[in-house]
This record gives C-alpha cells, structure tokens and sequence, in this order.
C-alpha cells in the first residue's frame, strides 16, 4: 500500500490528507491510503476543509471554497 501523498503544505508547516483532514503527523493513515486508490480526495490537502466533489464516468472533480478546483484529468 502507498501512503496518501499530500499535495501541499497548511500554515504551520505540514500538509493535510485529502481522505480524512488530518495533518500527516497523525498516525493511522493505512485506511486514506486505501481508500485513496478507489476514491476522489474529500478534504482539501490546504486548509481541510470538506470540498464538493463530482465523480462522472472519466473521473472526479473536487472543488474547494478557498483554493478551488482539483480533478484526476
């Protein structure tokens, strides 16, 4: 299994996971690794905010309110 990549970094210096919104120092991120292979990221890797996601046929769209949109195209 891989480990959740996060994509950039919040304020205070470490990035959040964009399966469950917690910052990388926290263990147990075995479960977001696997979820992360079968579904589009629900939080935003930022600031953890819930973003609005739209999965079609090609693939997903997850857009947040203060850093925008993300797809897998």
């Amino acid at each position: 299994m891989t480990a959740p990549v996060p994509v950039s970094t919040r304020e205070d210096g470490g990035p959040y996971y964009d399966q469950c919104g917690n910052p990388d120092a926290t263990a147990g991120h075995d479960r977001c690794a696997a979820r992360r292979e079968l579904e589009p990221p629900r939080f935003c890797p930022d600031c953890a905010r819930r973003m609005v996601v739209q999965v079609d046929p090609v693939g997903w769209t997850a857009r947040c309110s203060r850093h925008g949109e993300r797809s897998s195209r």
